[in-house]
């Protein structure tokens, strides 16, 4: 089997399970390229695009989990956790000052005050 061929094959939901495994096994490279495929298939769907932007994340690739996590707040502004994540990956960036609004947001959904600049909410962590 020719090797892209393993990342498309399958159904939607059989590319998902096989997506979460490899994230779950810290294959984070691999689990972003068959998701990378879930997300062009069904861009509106934003459980697939999260875990993609997390496999960025932990790889680090800043600037590609970025990317997807914006496009996540363009289509869902009160989605929390891509807020959190977003402040994560700006400051990984060196980036506190963009970094400390979105984690401010995240905290104000969490129903929770921020505990200062750069700070998640209580109760709330990067998975």
């Amino acid at each position: 089997m020719e090797e892209s061929s393993y990342f498309e094959y399958g159904t939607p939901a059989q590319r998902w399970d096989r997506a979460q495994m490899f994230f779950d096994a810290k294959e984070y490279v691999t689990a972003a390229r068959i998701l990378l495929g879930l997300v062009e298939e069904a861009p509106e769907q934003v459980g697939p695009r999260l875990l993609l932007a997390r496999a960025y994340y932990h790889s680090a690739r800043l600037g590609r989990a970025e990317e997807q996590l914006r496009t996540v707040l363009e289509r869902d502004p009160v989605e929390a956790y891509a807020h959190l994540m977003l402040g994560r990956t700006l400051e990984r960036q060196g980036r506190d000052g963009e970094a400390a609004t979105h984690l401010r947001i995240a905290a104000a959904f969490a129903g929770e005050p921020p505990d200062g600049p750069g700070t998640a909410p209580a109760g709330v962590t990067v998975r």
